[in-house]
């Protein structure tokens, strides 16, 4: 039985659904803005987060408030059919790749209410334990880059691992100074970004200098040209894929077999679409770690569960929303995280019930 035959049944009552804003002050230059889907039924509710990253799609979400015609009766399977014959857009949005991230919202809440509905969990549901969960703290190191974020934090933890953000102001000085720390596990080369804040340009420059340094690191999403791709063809049971991977069709058209991939939920937009993908992966030999959104809310416990279940032990980038602060705090939890699951449904032990 494919996973998400073991919850594609569900039954769903649903009786209407509410928005709730979320807002975190990364800056004077960047507030992060997400929304909260709460679905009501049958006295539970089920909740889901939408992680776009258009601040004017949030809003205008927020604005139109619970319009859609999703009361009812459905399985998880129905519902999620009828979000597709949905438009879950007021209007935009900003970039066409944000479109999977609601439709998660919806689908991620819908999974929640069935379990609560039926009084079971996840975990439960497809016949898996949750494990402790590995976590790494992933960062850009500034422009022009300096090892001074990276080594706040690791003086703060010193047992914290790392995913970092290379750019072309990373020098030899900084590489041997992070090499020199042992604690970074993957290097995210943002070569599949276009139109965003985090883009890198193929710089072969830069890929050779990380990809020498950093024997043992994954190298995810370069832009591969006729200038990079032949300096990082001797790596390539290190290259990994994250913003590409939206489909299994994504997993098969990509340049070469994958070793491992960089999941992040709301990019599949759909719980079978997630579930079919893990599924693949397990039949190919295709291993997996955990990507995150910057989620505020309920989204950031949804994917460190799915990492307790799935790839507990790989260097998952969903550690606790303390460590996207800019200045370390005490007190945050260590990686593995111990699994929090709640008694019913798909969310973490502390989110309220």
């Amino acid at each position: 039985m494919s996973l998400y035959d073991r919850v594609s049944g569900l039954s769903l009552e649903v009786e209407g659904y509410d928005l709730e804003p979320l807002e975190h002050v990364v800056s004077p230059e960047f507030t992060r803005r997400t929304t909260v889907v709460r679905l009501r039924g049958g006295g539970h509710e089920g909740i889901g987060e939408d992680v776009t990253y258009g601040p004017d799609d949030q809003a205008a979400f927020q604005s139109e408030g619970p319009t859609l015609p999703l009361a009812g009766s459905h399985t998880l399977d129905s519902f999620s059919q009828l979000l597709e014959r949905l438009s879950l857009w007021p209007s935009g949005p900003a970039l066409d790749q944000f479109r999977p991230y609601r439709s998660w919202a919806f689908e991620s809440a819908a999974l929640d209410l069935g379990l609560r509905q039926a009084g079971t969990s996840l975990h439960e549901a497809i016949g898996r334990d949750p494990k402790p969960v590995t976590f790494v703290s992933s960062m850009r190191l500034g422009e022009p880059a300096s090892i001074e974020p990276f080594q706040r934090w690791l003086d703060a933890y010193p047992a914290l691992r790392f995913k970092l953000d290379p750019t072309s102001t990373w020098d030899d000085g900084l590489v041997t100074a992070l090499v020199e720390t042992k604690k970074v596990d993957t290097l995210d080369l943002k070569g599949a970004y276009e139109g965003t804040p985090v883009d890198q340009d193929a710089d072969p420059t830069l890929y050779a200098r990380v990809a020498m340094a950093f024997p043992d690191a994954w190298i995810e999403d370069p832009k591969l040209t006729e200038e990079t791709d032949p300096i990082l063809a001797p790596h390539r049971d290190r290259i990994t894929w994250d913003a590409p991977i939206h489909s299994i069709a994504d997993i098969q058209g990509l340049p070469f077999p994958p070793k491992t991939l960089n999941f992040k939920p709301s990019r599949f937009g759909s719980v079978r679409g997630l579930f079919d993908a893990y599924d693949y992966c397990s039949s190919e030999g295709i291993a997996i770690y955990g990507g995150g959104q910057f989620e505020l809310g309920p989204g950031r416990g949804q994917i460190q569960y799915l990492a307790a279940l799935f790839h507990s032990e790989t260097p998952n980038d969903v550690a606790p929303g303390g460590y996207n602060a800019s200045s370390p705090p005490p007190g945050l939890p260590a990686s593995p995280l111990t699994p929090a699951p709640s008694k019913t449904g798909f969310r973490w032990a502390e989110e309220p019930s």
